[in-house]
């Protein structure tokens, strides 16, 4: 089982190397230590959501997409969700698969956030919270 932190350090890992910044570019537009991002991002810390925002505002990066990104992958690393067959372009499935994938259940989020049914805003402000539900 991947842990949330694990997983919340290597997507945000992911970002800020995708934007070819270092920790130290990262960690000081965030307003933490570069050692503390570190392990934040080795999944050796919690973070906060306070953190997290602050992080995700130094790499421009919507909270609410990290959690929806690490949800997903968290979802893949455990196998709660089964691979769509791919198909042609405009093409429709076969009536069975589509009679099958209408009989099995609605996987759960492996993470959510609570309150998500709320009218969506254009972000966080530092210092709101976000509460996380698995």
């Amino acid at each position: 089982m991947t842990l949330l932190r694990t997983q919340l350090g290597n997507t945000l890992r992911g970002h800020r190397l995708r934007q070819r910044r270092t920790l130290r570019d990262v960690s000081g537009a965030a307003r933490v230590s570069l050692g503390y991002l570190s392990e934040v991002e080795r999944g050796q810390k919690e973070a906060s959501s306070e953190l997290l925002a602050s992080i995700c505002d130094a790499l421009d990066l919507g909270l609410a997409d990290l959690l929806a990104e690490v949800s997903s992958e968290l979802r893949g690393a455990d196998g709660g969700l089964r691979p769509v067959p791919p198909t042609a372009a405009g093409a429709r499935p076969a009536p069975e698969a589509a009679a099958e994938a209408a009989e099995a259940p609605a996987a759960e989020p492996a993470l959510a956030l609570v309150g998500a049914g709320q009218p969506a805003r254009a972000g966080l402000r530092r210092g709101e919270a976000v509460s996380l539900a698995a």
